[in-house]
């Protein structure tokens, strides 16, 4: 089997493609000449993509959670690409499971993890060789949260720090083959997420049993409504993924980039304020009053 060993064009991987800040990431790549590979989870995401792109982009169903399949895709966008490489690989894909840690399934937390964190270091780990052909640029899509964890938030909070930790780790690593590594921390956007967030936020208020919303009914719905606003009126998708594009291009690499003016101003924030002015941000954008804690009983 023989490979193409030189393209004008430069190319782009991204793992969840075919919707939200994916798809919006696929659509504006083609639109600068990259040749654009995907992951999808279905043919209708696939063929709805590529109308959307004008053929630019070639997606596969793969779910980025089963290693072989990860392995698979990555190979066979390799041998498409042949010497010259991967340019740019942006690791997308996450879900999200809100509700109160102690009403969590530890199945449901750690499946989070199994997509946000375990995939992104398949697809990282399976495209290296392609990377390190290209001198090319991973941009690992995080959140603010993995800089400022909320309240209701725990697994998307603790997936999006762990992948800052890895990201520092393999910046070092990586540097002396010439593959930047860049952390995007996004804010709140509007890119079609919203809608899905809604739905998870609901289906969490909705599996509480009555014992359970008497403990956390009352403030888990103070922050399904916080974020909810927040989250529409959050960045607009083309200006998402243009943030993300730059940070991808831009000479040197950036090491953080935060997307969104929400994400700047906070992430300012948690380097200048202490842990207890923190803890008080983190409830104010929960949608929560802080309480002031009870005095413990005396003792004879």
């Amino acid at each position: 089997m023989t490979t193409e060993t030189t393209h004008a064009a430069p190319s782009a991987a991204i793992t969840g493609a075919a919707s939200g800040l994916g798809r919006e990431l696929s659509i504006a790549f083609a639109n600068k000449g990259y040749r654009v590979f995907g992951t999808a989870l279905s043919p209708e995401e696939v063929e709805e993509v590529q109308h959307a792109t004008d053929g630019l982009a070639r997606l596969t169903i793969c779910d980025i959670t089963n290693d072989e399949a990860v392995r698979r895709w990555a190979k066979e966008t390799s041998d498409a690409l042949g010497d010259a490489g991967l340019d740019v690989l942006v690791s997308n894909a996450g879900i999200l499971t809100p509700g109160p840690l102690e009403l969590l399934s530890i199945d449901a937390v750690r499946h989070e993890f199994e997509v946000n964190v375990f995939g992104s270091l398949a697809a990282i780990n399976a495209f290296l060789p392609a990377l390190r052909n290209a001198k090319g640029r991973i941009v690992q899509i995080g959140s603010m949260t993995g800089r400022l964890p909320l309240p209701f938030n725990g697994p998307s909070s603790a997936s999006k720090a762990a992948l800052e930790a890895f990201a520092d780790v393999y910046r070092s690593e990586l540097k002396p083959f010439g593959v930047a590594f860049v952390m995007a921390q996004p804010g709140n956007m509007a890119t079609g997420g919203p809608a899905k967030t809604a739905a998870a936020l609901a289906k969490a208020a909705e599996s509480m049993t009555p014992e359970q919303r008497e403990l956390y009914g009352a403030a888990f719905a103070a922050f399904t409504e916080a974020l909810n606003s927040m989250q529409s009126t959050g960045l607009d998708a083309a200006s998402a993924a243009a943030s993300v594009v730059e940070a991808a291009e831009r000479q040197p690499a950036p090491i953080r980039v935060p997307i969104g003016p929400d994400a700047e101003e906070i992430l300012k924030l948690v380097h200048g304020q202490t842990d207890e002015e923190l803890d008080e941000l983190r409830m104010r954008l929960a949608g929560l009053e802080t309480q002031p804690a009870e005095t413990a009983p005396s003792r004879a």
